[in-house]
Protein backbone atom coordinates (compact mmCIF):
# COMPACT_ATOMS: atom_id res chain seq x y z
CA UNK A 1 0.00 0.00 0.00
CA UNK A 2 2.87 2.35 0.87
CA UNK A 3 4.65 1.58 -2.43
CA UNK A 4 1.50 2.48 -4.39
CA UNK A 5 1.19 5.76 -2.51
CA UNK A 6 4.86 6.64 -3.21
CA UNK A 7 4.49 5.86 -6.93
CA UNK A 8 1.30 7.92 -7.12
CA UNK A 9 3.03 10.86 -5.47
CA UNK A 10 5.96 10.62 -7.93
CA UNK A 11 3.55 10.65 -10.86
CA UNK A 12 1.76 13.68 -9.44
CA UNK A 13 5.09 15.43 -8.86
CA UNK A 14 6.19 14.87 -12.48
CA UNK A 15 2.83 15.91 -13.95
CA UNK A 16 2.75 19.06 -16.05
CA UNK A 17 2.08 22.00 -13.75
CA UNK A 18 -1.25 23.71 -14.25
CA UNK A 19 -0.83 27.31 -15.38
CA UNK A 20 -3.39 30.04 -15.56
CA UNK A 21 -4.12 31.86 -18.81
CA UNK A 22 -2.60 35.04 -17.42
CA UNK A 23 0.70 33.34 -16.52
CA UNK A 24 0.94 31.65 -19.93
CA UNK A 25 0.17 34.95 -21.65
CA UNK A 26 2.89 36.81 -19.69
CA UNK A 27 5.48 34.11 -20.41
CA UNK A 28 4.59 34.16 -24.12
CA UNK A 29 4.86 37.95 -24.14
CA UNK A 30 8.32 37.78 -22.53
CA UNK A 31 9.49 35.28 -25.17
CA UNK A 32 8.10 37.44 -28.00
CA UNK A 33 9.74 40.63 -26.68
CA UNK A 34 13.03 38.79 -26.20
CA UNK A 35 12.92 37.58 -29.81
CA UNK A 36 12.29 41.18 -30.91
CA UNK A 37 15.28 42.35 -28.84
CA UNK A 38 17.51 39.71 -30.44
CA UNK A 39 16.47 40.82 -33.94
CA UNK A 40 16.98 44.53 -33.17
CA UNK A 41 20.37 43.94 -31.56
CA UNK A 42 21.55 41.66 -34.40
CA UNK A 43 20.60 44.21 -37.08
CA UNK A 44 22.21 47.02 -35.11
CA UNK A 45 25.49 45.15 -34.60
CA UNK A 46 25.68 43.97 -38.22
CA UNK A 47 25.07 47.49 -39.61
CA UNK A 48 27.21 49.13 -36.93
CA UNK A 49 26.77 52.77 -38.01
CA UNK A 50 25.84 54.42 -34.73
CA UNK A 51 26.95 58.06 -34.80
CA UNK A 52 26.72 60.74 -37.49
CA UNK A 53 28.70 63.82 -36.44
CA UNK A 54 28.91 66.56 -39.08
CA UNK A 55 30.54 64.87 -42.10
CA UNK A 56 31.81 61.80 -40.22
CA UNK A 57 30.00 58.52 -39.68
CA UNK A 58 31.34 56.44 -36.80
CA UNK A 59 30.53 52.77 -36.58
CA UNK A 60 31.54 49.51 -34.97
CA UNK A 61 33.17 48.17 -38.10
CA UNK A 62 34.35 51.22 -40.03
CA UNK A 63 34.78 54.99 -40.11
CA UNK A 64 33.27 56.97 -43.00
CA UNK A 65 33.74 60.47 -44.37
CA UNK A 66 30.69 61.92 -46.12
CA UNK A 67 30.92 64.51 -48.88
CA UNK A 68 28.24 65.98 -51.12
CA UNK A 69 30.11 65.14 -54.33
CA UNK A 70 30.51 61.37 -53.88
CA UNK A 71 29.55 58.27 -51.96
CA UNK A 72 30.80 57.94 -48.37
CA UNK A 73 34.46 57.07 -48.18
CA UNK A 74 34.81 54.32 -45.56
CA UNK A 75 37.89 52.91 -43.87
CA UNK A 76 38.15 49.83 -41.68
CA UNK A 77 41.21 51.25 -39.96
CA UNK A 78 39.51 53.21 -37.16
CA UNK A 79 42.76 54.90 -36.18
CA UNK A 80 42.29 57.10 -39.26
CA UNK A 81 39.45 58.86 -37.42
CA UNK A 82 42.08 60.56 -35.18
CA UNK A 83 40.12 59.85 -31.99
CA UNK A 84 42.36 58.59 -29.15
CA UNK A 85 41.66 54.97 -28.24
CA UNK A 86 38.84 54.60 -30.77
CA UNK A 87 40.15 51.44 -32.44
CA UNK A 88 40.60 49.55 -29.15
CA UNK A 89 37.45 50.94 -27.52
CA UNK A 90 35.20 50.21 -30.49
CA UNK A 91 36.69 46.71 -30.67
CA UNK A 92 35.64 46.12 -27.07
CA UNK A 93 32.18 47.61 -27.72
CA UNK A 94 31.79 45.40 -30.78
CA UNK A 95 32.83 42.29 -28.84
CA UNK A 96 30.49 43.13 -25.95
CA UNK A 97 27.57 43.68 -28.35
CA UNK A 98 28.25 40.41 -30.18
CA UNK A 99 28.51 38.43 -26.94
CA UNK A 100 25.28 40.09 -25.78
CA UNK A 101 23.48 38.75 -28.86
CA UNK A 102 24.90 35.25 -28.29
CA UNK A 103 23.85 35.25 -24.62
CA UNK A 104 20.37 36.52 -25.57
CA UNK A 105 19.95 33.77 -28.17
CA UNK A 106 20.84 31.05 -25.64
CA UNK A 107 18.56 32.69 -23.07
CA UNK A 108 15.70 32.82 -25.57
CA UNK A 109 16.23 29.17 -26.45
CA UNK A 110 16.02 28.14 -22.79
CA UNK A 111 12.85 30.20 -22.29
CA UNK A 112 11.21 28.57 -25.29
CA UNK A 113 12.30 25.04 -24.33
CA UNK A 114 10.97 25.51 -20.80
CA UNK A 115 7.53 26.31 -22.23
CA UNK A 116 7.38 23.79 -25.08
CA UNK A 117 8.75 20.81 -23.12
CA UNK A 118 7.29 21.31 -19.67
CA UNK A 119 8.64 19.03 -16.97
CA UNK A 120 9.96 19.25 -13.43
CA UNK A 121 13.02 21.17 -14.69
CA UNK A 122 11.07 23.81 -16.63
CA UNK A 123 11.32 26.44 -13.90
CA UNK A 124 15.08 25.96 -13.61
CA UNK A 125 15.48 26.36 -17.39
CA UNK A 126 13.34 29.51 -17.28
CA UNK A 127 15.47 30.94 -14.45
CA UNK A 128 18.74 30.23 -16.26
CA UNK A 129 17.33 31.76 -19.43
CA UNK A 130 16.31 34.90 -17.54
CA UNK A 131 19.79 35.17 -16.00
CA UNK A 132 21.32 34.90 -19.49
CA UNK A 133 19.09 37.78 -20.61
CA UNK A 134 20.39 39.80 -17.66
CA UNK A 135 23.98 39.01 -18.69
CA UNK A 136 23.09 40.05 -22.23
CA UNK A 137 21.72 43.36 -20.96
CA UNK A 138 24.93 44.05 -19.01
CA UNK A 139 27.10 43.33 -22.07
CA UNK A 140 24.88 45.33 -24.41
CA UNK A 141 24.64 48.37 -22.17
CA UNK A 142 28.41 48.17 -21.52
CA UNK A 143 29.06 48.27 -25.27
CA UNK A 144 26.72 51.23 -25.73
CA UNK A 145 28.22 53.13 -22.82
CA UNK A 146 31.81 52.58 -23.94
CA UNK A 147 30.95 53.78 -27.48
CA UNK A 148 29.33 56.94 -26.12
CA UNK A 149 32.23 57.65 -23.75
CA UNK A 150 34.78 57.25 -26.55
CA UNK A 151 32.98 59.78 -28.75
CA UNK A 152 31.64 62.02 -25.99
CA UNK A 153 33.10 65.16 -27.61
CA UNK A 154 31.11 64.56 -30.81
CA UNK A 155 27.89 63.27 -29.28
CA UNK A 156 24.63 65.21 -29.48
CA UNK A 157 21.13 63.87 -28.98
CA UNK A 158 20.36 64.10 -32.71
CA UNK A 159 23.68 62.64 -33.87
CA UNK A 160 22.77 59.06 -32.95
CA UNK A 161 21.54 57.00 -35.89
CA UNK A 162 18.56 54.66 -36.06
CA UNK A 163 20.87 51.68 -35.56
CA UNK A 164 22.09 53.10 -32.24
CA UNK A 165 18.52 53.52 -31.03
CA UNK A 166 17.75 49.95 -32.13
CA UNK A 167 20.55 48.71 -29.90
CA UNK A 168 19.40 50.97 -27.07
CA UNK A 169 15.83 49.63 -27.38
CA UNK A 170 17.09 46.03 -27.52
CA UNK A 171 19.15 46.58 -24.37
CA UNK A 172 16.14 48.06 -22.57
CA UNK A 173 13.92 45.14 -23.66
CA UNK A 174 16.51 42.61 -22.47
CA UNK A 175 16.53 44.24 -19.04
CA UNK A 176 12.73 44.29 -18.77
CA UNK A 177 12.38 40.70 -19.95
CA UNK A 178 15.09 39.42 -17.60
CA UNK A 179 13.57 41.11 -14.56
CA UNK A 180 10.02 40.13 -15.56
CA UNK A 181 11.07 36.53 -16.19
CA UNK A 182 12.72 36.20 -12.79
CA UNK A 183 9.80 37.90 -11.06
CA UNK A 184 7.03 35.80 -12.60
CA UNK A 185 8.99 32.64 -11.86
CA UNK A 186 9.39 33.59 -8.20
CA UNK A 187 5.75 34.55 -7.61
CA UNK A 188 4.35 31.49 -9.38
CA UNK A 189 6.77 29.18 -7.58
CA UNK A 190 5.57 30.56 -4.25
CA UNK A 191 1.96 30.13 -5.34
CA UNK A 192 2.46 26.53 -6.53
CA UNK A 193 4.38 25.31 -3.48
CA UNK A 194 2.50 22.54 -1.66
CA UNK A 195 0.98 23.48 1.65
CA UNK A 196 2.07 21.63 4.79
CA UNK A 197 -0.65 20.48 7.17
Amino acid sequence: MTAIAVQAQRLLGQRRPHRSFFESFIRTLIITCTALAVVLSSVSICDGHWLLAEDHLFGLWQFCTITNQSWPHCLRDLSQAHVPGLAVGVGLARSAGTMAVVAAIFGLELLMVSQVCEDIHSRRKWTIGSFLLLVSFILSSGGLLSFVILLRNRVTFTSFTLMFWCEFTASFLLFLNAISGLHINSITQTKNQPRKF
